[in-house]
């Protein structure tokens, strides 16, 4: 495992422990650094990824498991390294590879470049490309033993993003909630724990080449996650439903400030529509998402709170509150009628 004490990688490790197999991580030890101590199945070992890799050299192992990697170059130490000593490297990437959005997008579809390949700044407009790029570098390094995993949005407990634990947290509060955008509009999350299984299994059953893996299987609209959300926290909370055009003009902020709110244009089309059959065919399953909305409040409360207090995404209480009360719709039109069931 490069990395291992984190979220995804976190859950990979426990799922490979949980499957009988013995683990060693390779990290800085800086974050959660006795997380797996007194197992007896876990190895330490300290190094850096960039150019401190020598505590790898001379070993062996069934497979590797990268979490951790943004940059090509870093990327490529790796995967050379590693290359003659484990059967299988997967690689956690993302559906931000594809050089273009639309509804259905797939596995063959074209990847996102850059003009200067030895940009090492992440940002959103160089993090797809950046992906792509460690991609080939590990199918180089490893050809037809590279499994890349294009992640979606992985949720679930100990993701300290809040891109979803916002939403079970807002409807934990109650009252007035705005809700963004089509009630049916198309969301595709996958938990961490059924990601974390799922890598193995694909890697123990030989796979390769690329994977959208994102989910449910089925279609999951925004108004059930909301609801989920509401039921699991046993609130008494009421939707307002406010259009995309409305709250761009309002100046709202998609995906960070408003989490799983994409505004259904032509600059996000297909966003969360990713073709993953292919994912599925090798045996990704979604556990239901009541569960995963459980769980992910369970660790939230649990947790600091000043944690709670100082989230990286999601609308202040105050702001939602403006702009629920500068929409001019009347409550009756703006609030979507229950789901027929």
């Amino acid at each position: 495992m490069l990395g291992g004490t984190v979220f995804l990688g976190r859950r990979v490790v426990e799922a490979a422990l949980a499957a009988g197999h013995e683990v060693t991580l390779f990290n800085r030890g800086k974050s959660n650094p006795g997380l797996f101590a007194g197992t007896g199945r876990v190895e330490q070992l300290h190094g850096d990824r960039d150019g401190g890799l020598a505590p790898l050299a001379g070993r062996r192992w069934d497979v590797a498991v990268d979490t951790s990697g943004y940059l090509p170059r870093a990327v490529r130490q790796s995967a050379r390294l590693l290359a003659d000593a484990v059967e299988r490297y997967v690689f956690v990437s993302s559906i931000s590879v594809y050089a273009e959005r639309r509804p259905g997008i797939d596995e063959h579809a074209r990847l996102a470049t850059i003009a200067d390949e030895s940009v090492e700044e992440v940002t959103g407009e160089t993090y797809g490309a950046l992906k792509a790029l460690c991609e080939r570098e590990v199918e180089a390094a490893l050809p037809g033993r590279a499994i890349s995993v294009r992640a979606g949005l992985i949720v679930g407990a100990d993701d300290q993003s809040d891109r979803f634990t916002y939403w079970p947290r807002r409807l934990a509060r109650g009252g007035e909630v705005l809700a963004p955008g089509r009630p049916e509009r198309p969301v595709q999350i996958v938990d961490a724990r059924d990601l974390a299984a799922w890598m193995l299994r694909v890697a123990e059953a030989g796979g390769q080449g690329a994977y959208n893996a994102t989910g449910p299987e089925r279609v999951l609209t925004m108004r059930e996650v909301l609801e989920t959300c509401r039921d699991v926290a046993a609130t008494a909370a009421e939707f307002t439903w406010i259009p995309d055009e409305w709250l761009l003009e309002a100046g709202a902020g998609p995906w960070l400030e408003l989490p799983l709110w994409v505004p259904e244009n032509e600059r996000f089309a297909g966003f969360m529509e990713v073709d993953c059959r292919r994912a599925i065919a090798a045996g990704l399953r979604f556990r239901p998402l009541a569960e995963t909305v459980r769980e992910t409040l369970a660790w939230d409360a649990a947790l600091p709170a000043e944690a709670r207090e100082q989230p990286r995404a999601g609308m202040a209480p105050e702001r939602e509150a403006a702009l629920l009360a500068s929409w001019p719709a009347s409550r009756q039109s703006a609030t979507a009628p229950p789901a027929q069931r």
